[in-house]
């Protein structure tokens, strides 16, 4: 807040303006060309970020006279300290919004031991350092005392053991990392980190200066952050209903509500606290359903990543000066820290992973990222050089080994992972091997409004457990039609623009299909992110597929091309949607389900998110029969969804020599046919064993065996049951030739579902209920 009042109280208020506005405009251009440069080997944009500050620094252009005279002014520093306040409290608060809070909660523990852990030998070695570095670097010449040795003993601990969460999560999303376990480990262990150092900084101002800190001026900064998180709950629920034909908040709505955090972060710097935690606890808080939240995502996602941000890193590299490194002396400062700092960052994360069991690799990739140092470091050290008087060399040293040691971390973490990607990289696992009670990631895809509340429930009905929520993502599916406008704006300008739903690009489906999602989330607390694909019908599974690997989904949901009529009968809806569904079937990278989507007929007196009580799947063998089946694991261990197990046998195998016992109490005997005629059928007789022992015993799941001897027979018995149940869920085929099948495929109109799910889908076969067709991943070899 004193560069606030500098910035506007100085006489010099243009020239150091205009300095500062050519330098960020500098570090923007130069930024882009070096990541141009950069890009082809893999390094993400903080580190072209800091190069272009370091080469607009001390160190590169402002070694000339001239342009040293006009960029480092004595104001200008002012306005950039208030340019990385507004950057910062944006910043954070996007983070509080962004944060995977299910998996905080689930990993905390795990995050915590990674953060600590490198802390704490960052903690002892800058200890162990202490006091020769305050004699040789910071203490004031002609002392015979160490004035505020504790002060520096504090700032050289929290330098060392810090890690900046911005640079990690930049990182991260840069490398594809940020939805991954691996990833999501970083960024929270490096929060954790970054909060403990933030909380333990007071202990800083305390011994700066005794007088300034007060225990009730943080008490009265949470109370007040407390009751405008309470507000902006409301606040966010308002505008959320108002003008409810609107996408998302208008600039003038947008800005009050970013106003308040803004004004909240001024009462706490106001108050002598670092406005940091405030402004997180706001971004966590704040509710992440409805347009107000989308808006805000937008919006600041937007300005942040491409103008704040490359500022804000830009800027750490502009104020080190690496000329230090010619002097012996500061350059065996500057050597001894970073091997000390990262030498502890590695040997504690290296010692939390083993405890963890987290493989070598990503360990010391974890500790790389877990080194990365950022603005934070800077700012403590600026405030106690302000506030101790040390002599300058510490300050500088301590900005040249936060600027390389973000640097060459950065840069060893970006190779590993190219040059590893097996081990870093999307690596789907069917269902038939994951873990039920493992998190699983969902990508539904929708064309329109009229499949999304059948695809919300079926995802209410996956999320079993409240401690184990379902990742789940919802792609609007848009067609890219050509056309002329009047208009000289560009899309992105359209699609932000209040006045801009335009039926093209999504316009009204767009909204029906947020405002049943919101009503979803409101109603479940299944959080569900929407995305968006725009592109021809020609080439959007390109989107489908690229959205699957970047979202690490472990399934994709897909609509029928066909939907049903008032009279029952199915009708095609949209011309190339059929071709999109073979597209994906053919080249997702995960496990694929298509929805035929029937509604949910005679339950609306259950809740809509438990709507889907009676669901059956149909097993007759093979891997897709094996996906479907564990896809199953997941609804039958739901406490409303009744889950049957029907399995079709050919009446042949119902002697008891082709049986076996399956049950697992002594003395007690459970028979299930198990006709063995290859090795396909041994899988099949191995995961069923398995699956009936897990959850048929448990009274989880019922089990049913129909015995039938040909195709007729099995298409009996399928009318037979079709009104009793809601879903059924089948494999799509991969199954072997068999007597109980033979002749359905004759009038097969619809081979992308196989041969059982054409048959249920069609409007022959006369039931109300939808059918999910799934498919196990099919590895491509042409």
């Amino acid at each position: 807040m004193d560069a606030t009042q500098r910035l506007l109280c100085g006489e010099d208020l243009f020239n150091p303006l205009l300095s500062m506005g050519l330098q960020a405009s500098l570090i923007l251009s130069m930024s882009h060309l070096i990541q141009i440069a950069l890009k082809p080997i893999g390094q993400p944009a903080p580190v072209a970020q800091l190069i272009a500050g370091v080469l607009l620094g001390h160190s590169g252009l402002s070694q000339i006279r001239v342009i040293e005279m006009y960029f480092f002014q004595s104001s200008s520093a002012d306005y950039y300290e208030v340019m990385a306040f507004f950057g910062r409290i944006s910043f954070v608060f996007l983070i509080g919004l962004e944060l995977d809070l299910y998996f905080l909660k689930r990993q905390l523990r795990d995050a915590s031991t990674v953060a600590y852990a490198g802390a704490l030998l960052c903690l002892i070695f800058a200890g162990a350092i202490s006091f020769p570095f305050y004699g040789y670097f910071a203490r004031p010449p002609h002392s015979k005392t160490n004035p505020h040795f504790a002060t520096f003993l504090f700032v050289l601990m929290l330098s060392m053991a810090n890690s900046a969460s911005p640079l990690v999560i930049r990182f991260a999303e840069d490398l594809n990392l940020g939805t991954s376990d691996f990833g999501r480990l970083a960024i929270c262990s490096s929060l954790i980190n970054d909060l403990t150092c933030l909380l333990l900084g007071v202990i800083v101002s305390k011994t700066m200066d005794p007088k300034s800190f007060s225990i009730w001026a943080w008490i009265f900064s949470f109370v007040v952050t407390g009751i405008v998180s309470f507000l902006m709950r409301y606040i966010a629920n308002w505008l959320n209903g108002w003008n409810r034909n609107s996408k998302y908040l208008r600039n003038a709505q947008l800005a009050c509500v970013f106003l308040i955090v803004l004004l909240t972060a001024g009462v706490t710097e106001l108050m002598g606290q670092n406005s940091i935690l405030s402004s997180f606890l706001l971004g966590v808080t704040f509710p992440r359903e409805g347009k107000t939240a989308r808006t805000l995502l937008t919006k600041l996602s937007y300005a942040l990543y491409t103008f704040l941000l490359p500022i804000y890193f830009g800027y750490t590299g502009f104020q080190a000066n690496l000329k230090l490194l010619g002097q012996l002396r500061q350059f065996l400062g500057i050597i001894v820290i970073i091997i000390l700092s990262t030498g502890g960052k590695i040997l504690g994360t290296l010692a939390a992973c083993h405890r963890l069991k987290i493989p070598l690799r990503k360990a010391i990739a974890l500790a790389l990222l877990m080194n990365l140092k950022g603005h934070y470091d800077i700012l403590l050290l600026s405030r106690a050089q302000q506030k101790a008087g040390w002599i300058s060399d510490f300050h500088n040293i301590m900005l040249v080994t936060v600027l390389l040691n973000t640097l060459i971390s950065g840069v060893i973490v970006a190779f590993m992972v190219i040059i590893h990607s097996k081990s870093f990289g999307y690596r789907p696992i069917a269902l038939e091997w994951k873990n039920p009670e493992s998190e699983l990631r969902v990508l539904a895809c929708v064309h329109g409004p009229r499949h999304v509340p059948t695809l919300v429930r079926l995802i209410g009905g996956m999320n079993w457990s409240k401690d184990l929520p379902v990742a789940a993502y919802l792609m609007h599916l848009i067609e890219l039609i050509p056309k002329k406008r009047v208009s000289s704006k560009m899309y992105n300008q359209l699609e932000d623009d209040e006045l801009s739903d335009d039926e093209a690009y999504g316009g009204n489906d767009t909204l029906e299909i947020n405002e049943a999602v919101d009503a979803f989330v409101a109603e479940t607390g299944i959080f569900i992110r929407l995305l968006k694909a725009v592109a021809p019908m020609t080439t959007i599974f390109e989107d489908v597929c690229s959205g699957a690997e970047d979202v690490r989904a472990s399934i994709v949901i897909l609509p029928f091309h066909k939907h049903q009529r008032i009279d029952g009968k199915m009708e095609s809806g949209k011309e190339g949607l059929r071709t999109v569904n073979q597209k994906v079937l053919r080249h997702a990278p995960c496990t694929v389900a298509i929805l035929v989507d029937r509604g949910l007929v005679g339950l609306s007196q259950v809740p809509s998110s438990l709507a889907m009580q009676h669901v059956a799947v149909l097993f007759f063998g093979g891997p897709d029969d094996r996906e479907a089946l564990s896809f199953s694991k997941r609804i039958g261990m739901h406490l409303h969804v009744n889950v049957a197990v029907i399995r079709f046998v050919l009446a042949a195998s119902r002697d008891i020599s082709e049986k076996i016992n399956i049950s697992s109490q002594p003395g007690e005997q459970v028979l299930m046919a198990m006709p063995s005629r290859g090795v396909e059928d041994d899988a099949d007789n191995a995961f069923l064993e398995d699956f009936y022992n897990r959850y048929v015993t448990s009274g989880k799941v019922a089990y049913v065996e129909k015995h039938v001897k040909n195709g007729a027979q099995t298409v009996a018995a399928l009318r037979d049951i079709g009104d009793m149940y809601q879903l059924f869920i089948v494999g799509k085929g991969g199954r072997r030739n068999s007597p109980i099948t033979t002749g359905m495929s004759d009038w097969e109109e619809c081979p992308e579902l196989g041969t059982v799910g054409d048959l249920l889908a069609s409007s022959e076969f006369e039931t109300n209920s939808s059918v999910l067709v799934i498919q196990q991943r099919r590895v491509v070899t042409d």
